[in-house]
């Protein structure tokens, strides 16, 4: 059972990450993905609001704001969205076993620097990770999202805003990946 600590508190923001387990991927075909982010709605949404994403071959990363008013456990609704995806992974490839690492893992955001840092981390990852030469090209982000004038479930406005408006927002990502940052993102 979680101690008090461990627990999400309401109307904190957070950067949660998991990866696969092993040599895993937890996405094999743009079905997964999109699989991914409709179990995310289901169980997450209902929680926490959701600021940035960014959902690669062997890990995700995403950054969510607990509600306020928080009915459900929101512990157990990741518990359940991972549970859930990896059911119904496993069905679909014959496969058995866990997909996620035991325990996601969490960083509580503190201080503008981290919030704002974090938001371009999160995009910034699959450049990063070798997935591809420019995160923008990278389709399974919140990036496209935000740039664009559809609506999304994203907190598209609120983000926006921290960056002063959409101009603000590209340039800050345009700045490179700083590995030295690493150390707010639990790595």
């Amino acid at each position: 059972m979680p101690t008090p600590k461990d627990q999400f508190e309401p109307g904190t923001f957070y950067h949660v990450w998991t990866h696969a387990n092993g040599l895993d991927n937890l996405f094999r075909e743009e079905e997964n993905y999109l699989f991914f982010l409709s179990k995310y709605a289901i169980h997450i949404q209902p929680v926490a609001k959701t600021f940035a994403y960014c959902l690669m071959p062997n890990h995700f990363h995403v950054m969510i704001q607990m509600r306020e008013d928080l009915v459900k456990n929101p512990s157990q609704a990741f518990s359940n969205f991972l549970n859930s995806y990896t059911q119904a992974f496993n069905k679909k490839y014959q496969r058995k076993g866990s997909l996620f690492v035991p325990n996601i893992k969490r960083r509580k955001i503190e201080g503008d620097s981290y919030f704002t840092r974090c938001i371009t981390y999160i995009h910034q990852n699959p450049a990063h990770h070798g997935f591809v030469k420019d995160f923008r090209d990278w389709k399974f982000s919140s990036w496209k999202s935000l740039i664009s004038t559809s609506q999304t479930k994203l907190e598209k406005q609120a983000v926006l805003d921290w960056f002063g408006g959409l101009a603000g927002f590209i340039k800050d990502h345009e700045l490179e990946y700083n590995p030295e940052n690493e150390w707010l993102f639990g790595k």
